[in-house]
């Protein structure tokens, strides 16, 4: 070609003009290919993150793309990209499911920028897919990936361990003119504007109240099921905090947990089901998004929603390798109208690695966030931010099962740790706006207004108010009040000391006067804690009150609302009881704890009660009022899922999961010893459990087995918790009167099904208003034997008829329930039926009765 040229050229030298314009226009032509040739082979990157603008969280997975070109790629979980492109370019546009699209200019002629965008939130919906005739094309993915659910899921490997980094963050946001303007908020202003600082050009302004970093090792076995978390460094800085130790319990891995091969996902106490569930057919729609040629096979991106809105299940979309039918990615949110209160929205975005030696997809990086909705316009809301990601992955190498045995630790020096150990363990950065927040969060709780509000939170939380100067709490202020027909008005103050006080000695006491009786009421108690590895306690305690036969504190159980209000009223069968007991308690291995204590107690009645001292001699026999009792008390509590955190000086149950906790305890009464009149013996077996009942609800029972095979007067034998108030209370009998029956040998069973939105969420006119439907049903069945009938006697010394108790005869007591939660988000109605018994005095076979529940 260059020869012809040539000649080409050198054929029109006859006019010498013309010549050199042509070779002129030859050197323009030949720079000019040239230059767009140069031009065509250089490569332009653009690199940046891109951030949620309200919430200033990455996005990971979004779709970044070159205007009116091929040239595209996504962002990392992290958020982060880097796109390579020739131009011509003008701009760069992000899209992504459920955010406004956002487009930016590039600047020409730039070899390298940093383009960073912000993304609003938009509405969440799956662009539009048709399907026609025959099988949707994502059931047949969906079957393989839940046939191969037990193959790729972690927790069906023999064993795993590996490091995990924690970052947890909790923001105030939304903070409208109105908001700012408030007296209190005005005192925090200058905070606010550091905030609006960083916030970015589309950013919304957040202010973090709570920050925190841990950095733990986490051990799994499968055979038998145990794990275990050591939490190795922790930084944490937060409003409100007084101790540590909880919070970095908290902020460890074992709570940041979200495993999709479930078929449910238990997130704020609620059910959500997976989208790969067993059943995922009922509660889903799905749509083949993409596939893509991995070499072999293709990965598939798979788009779903749920069939019903209101159900608590998610929208997003997940990728799977199309070789194993593994999850390599997923992202899903919940938004507003799902059947949950004071919840903007749930999202949850995972991430997998292939673990080559293993064949096998692991976890590793995870965020969540929970967006908390103001509950006025006048308020703000509050973020909460997760971010997870593990390391260092060592499989099927299981450890002994004693190894396994505390379920979280704390090294000792997990608070010790510098700068360099946190720039080396962090996967990434701290963003300005986090590094802002460590810095700022301590200046923040110092303001006053700040820490008033923390102090009123406290209280409300707590019960306890407290007097940092003597290490003490004051308190609990439910029980400060009471009034009733005994003792007129009753004022009661308490205290107990604080970790400050002592890490070890736990003093506690009470005072109470009523105005009617005259009389003072008072006790004390002091522990101590021997080890907290495992843990052991012993104590002792005293106490001098007036007390009320079927409610009493024993009888009512940790349910303290009901305990308070029930002194209140006529406050019938009262008695004097002097208490005095002492107690060793301790973890015996994990899940199993071991108590035993010695009690002495009297019963002087301020209500007419004989007994008979010698029942054989009949009418003859002599009678008395009171008794003293000496006991010894032994339990055994076994709840092998059980976790349990240490907040100060208390060890706090997170739950025992959906498995069972059995308690069997053994009572023995010598008589004699410090003054008992009984020889006695008590046994009791009790189970209880809460269960996910498939697609219809969570199931939780109660069941109580006793036996008392020893012959005493009435007040010492089993008596059912009765109800007479208007409020409903879970632990009691709801239509059975106070101190109703009394038994020596009986069963109790208590059961309770929540639907959820399971039928309400499916009927158009009522599914916006979230409310969710419940049954009830309770039994008592139990006998008196005629040694215990005979030792009672039922007239004075007057010949006077005494009240004495009614029996169970052939047949239980039973009453049945359905009610109606959620109504404005707080309250629950249940309509309660008694079917049995209904012939005894005063007895109601119908009530309904209202409760008061804060729930999500």
């Amino acid at each position: 070609m260059k020869k012809g040229n040539g000649r080409k050229f050198t054929s029109a030298t006859s006019v010498p003009g013309s010549r050199s314009k042509s070779i002129t226009l030859y050197l323009l032509l030949v720079a000019l290919i040239t230059s767009v040739s140069s031009f065509a082979q250089t490569s332009y990157i653009i690199k940046g993150k891109v951030t949620d603008a309200s919430t200033g969280d990455p996005i990971p997975f979004a779709n970044i793309g070159i205007k009116a070109t091929v040239s595209g790629t996504n962002t990392n979980f992290d958020g982060f990209y880097q796109l390579t492109f020739t131009p011509p370019a003008d701009s760069i546009q992000v899209t992504y499911v459920g955010y406004e699209s956002r487009a930016k200019a590039i600047v020409p002629n730039l070899a390298e920028q940093t383009i960073d965008i912000q993304l609003t939130p938009g509405t969440t919906q799956l662009k539009e897919v048709k399907i026609f005739a025959g099988e949707n094309p994502a059931w047949a993915i969906i079957r393989k990936i839940v046939a191969n659910k037990k193959r790729n899921n972690a927790d069906d490997l023999e064993a795993y361990e590996y490091q995990s980094y924690n970052k947890i963050q909790i923001d105030i946001d939304n903070l409208s003119e109105k908001f700012r303007n408030r007296k209190s908020v005005k005192k925090m202003t200058h905070i606010v504007d550091k905030y609006d600082e960083v916030k970015g050009e589309n950013g919304e302004t957040i202010i973090p109240i709570f920050i925190s970093e841990s950095v733990s090792d986490v051990y799994y076995r499968k055979n038998p099921k145990k794990k275990k978390e050591i939490i190795n460094k922790t930084k944490v800085s937060g409003v409100g905090l007084t101790d540590g130790s909880l919070v970095s319990q908290l902020i460890g891995s074992s709570f940041q947990q979200y495993n999709f091969y479930n078929n449910w996902l238990n997130i704020l106490e609620k059910d959500f089901v997976s989208p790969i569930s067993d059943s995922w057919k009922l509660y889903y729609e799905y749509y083949l998004a993409d596939s893509v040629s991995n070499g072999s096979s293709y990965d598939y991106h798979i788009e779903f929603e749920p069939r019903q809105e209101q159900d608590l299940a998610f929208t997003g979309s997940f990728w799977v390798d199309g070789e194993t039918f593994a999850l390599t990615q997923m992202d899903v949110n919940v938004g507003k109208k799902a059947n949950l209160n004071f919840i903007e929205k749930i999202k949850i975005q995972q991430s997998y690695e292939l673990f080559t030696d293993e064949k096998t997809w692991i976890p590793l990086k995870t965020r969540v966030l929970i967006d908390v909705d103001e509950p006025t316009k006048q308020t703000a809301g509050m973020l909460l931010k997760f971010y997870s990601a593990n390391s260092k992955y060592k499989i099927n190498n299981p450890r002994d099962p004693k190894f396994y045995d505390s379920a979280i630790e704390l090294k000792e020096n997990y608070k010790d740790s510098d700068s360099t150990f946190w720039a080396k363990s962090r996967p990434e950065a701290l963003s300005a706006t986090e590094q802002l927040s460590f810095q700022l969060v301590d200046s923040l709780k110092v303001l006053p207004v700040v820490k008033t509000y923390t102090e009123i939170l406290n209280i409300l939380v707590n019960g306890y108010k407290k007097i940092d100067k003597w290490n003490i709490d004051i308190g609990p202020y439910l029980f400060l009040y009471a009034n009733n027909k005994v003792e007129g008005h009753r004022v009661r103050l308490g205290f107990r000391t604080d970790p400050g006080f002592s890490r070890k000695w736990i003093f506690s006491g009470y005072g109470a006067y009523g105005t009617k009786d005259g009389e003072f009421k008072y006790g004390a108690g002091m522990d101590y804690i021997i080890d907290r590895k495992p843990w052991t306690m012993a104590g002792i305690s005293y106490s001098k009150d007036l007390e009320r036969l079927g409610v009493s504190a024993e009888t009512i159980g940790p349910n303290t609302l009901f305990g308070a209000f029930s002194r209140f009223g006529a406050f019938r069968r009262p008695y004097w009881q002097e208490d005095i007991s002492a107690y060793f308690k301790r973890e015996l291995v994990k899940g199993l704890t071991g108590s035993v204590q010695i009690r002495h107690r009297n019963f002087i009645p301020l209500f007419p009660f004989t007994y008979r001292t010698n029942p054989s001699a009949g009418a003859d026999s002599p009678v008395k009022s009171s008794f003293d009792i000496t006991e010894i008390n032994l339990e055994t509590r076994l709840a092998n899922k059980e976790t349990f955190l240490q907040n100060d000086n208390e060890r706090i149950s997170m739950g025992n999961g959906n498995s069972p906790a059995f308690t069997f305890r053994y009572t023995l009464g010598v008589k004699h010893l410090l003054g008992g009149d009984f020889n006695y013996q008590k046994l009791s077996f009790n189970v209880k459990q809460s269960f996910r009942t498939g697609v219809i609800g969570r199931t939780y029972y109660n069941v109580t087995f006793g036996y008392i095979p020893s012959t005493l007067p009435y007040p010492l034998l089993y008596t059912p918790l009765g109800n007479e108030s208007l409020f409903y209370v879970d632990n009691a009998f709801n239509l059975m009167r106070y101190f109703e029956f009394i038994s020596d040998r009986y069963i109790a069973l208590r059961m309770e099904h929540n639907f959820e939105g399971f039928l309400l969420n499916r009927i158009p006119a009522i599914r916006k208003l979230k409310l969710r439907m419940l049954a009830t049903g309770k039994m008592f069945y139990g006998s008196v034997s005629e040694a215990n009938l005979a030792l009672t006697k039922t007239t004075d010394e007057t010949g006077s008829e005494i009240q004495t108790f009614s029996r169970l005869k052939d047949r239980p007591y039973l009453e049945v329930g359905y009610g109606i939660d959620n109504i404005f988000k707080a309250g629950r109605i249940d309509f309660v039926h008694r079917l049995t018994y209904l012939n005894n005095p005063n007895v109601t076979p119908f009530a309904v009765k209202i409760s008061f529940w804060f729930s999500l």
